[in-house]
């Protein structure tokens, strides 16, 4: 069984490390307790690994947030892996710094990444897990919140978020959307 599971962020050295790669950055720890690395494929980098019997195929688009769907899209397509099997990682300013979301469903919140989703495959019925950076910014300075460092206060934050992260991730693949959201937000939400 495979599964498509989607870091959002964007691409170059300017990014790394900002609060809207948070997806990346939830990808590389996935991936530091395996054998797999990252590869540079069409529209992203990918890497396959296994866990519990299932095949996880990892997606850091190259597409930049913007055209996000354009890579999840032709992965799925590739892979043949179906919406109810992928699963998208991605930062929320809506929450604070620390917290999670999982839903099956639901807008785009502003967000450009999870737009080009919904866009490209004509639904927002699909499984993404929200990611709280919060909304520490004067009025006007979203973008650069958006696209900022992150503190060092918020750093101290990162490894609990991470870890919580890759167990819905792995609670996903192995019991489902539903009961993974019954599970697990309850303890996670605000």
């Amino acid at each position: 069984m495979k599964y498509l599971i989607v870091g959002l962020g964007n691409i170059g050295e300017e990014y790394t490390d900002t609060r809207h790669n948070i997806g990346f950055k939830v990808l590389d720890a996935l991936i530091e307790s395996s054998s797999s690395c990252f590869v540079t494929e069409r529209y992203g980098d990918v890497a396959k690994i296994k866990y519990k019997g299932r095949i996880l195929i990892l997606l850091k688009p190259s597409t930049y947030m913007n055209l996000s769907g354009k890579a999840v899209n032709y992965w799925m397509q590739e892979e043949k892996i179906s919406l109810s099997k992928t699963f998208i990682i991605t930062d929320d300013l809506a929450l604070p710094i620390g917290k999670l979301r999982l839903k099956g469903k639901g807008s785009d919140g502003g967000h450009n990444g999870l737009k080009s989703i919904i866009e490209v495959l004509k639904t927002s019925s699909y499984a993404r897990l929200r990611l709280g950076i919060g909304k520490e910014f004067s009025k006007g300075k979203q973008v650069d919140y958006v696209l900022g460092k992150w503190t060092k206060s918020e750093e101290k934050e990162l490894p609990e978020l991470i870890d919580s992260s890759i167990k819905y991730i792995q609670s996903f693949t192995t019991i489902g959307l539903n009961r993974t959201m019954n599970d697990l937000n309850k303890n996670k939400e605000q």
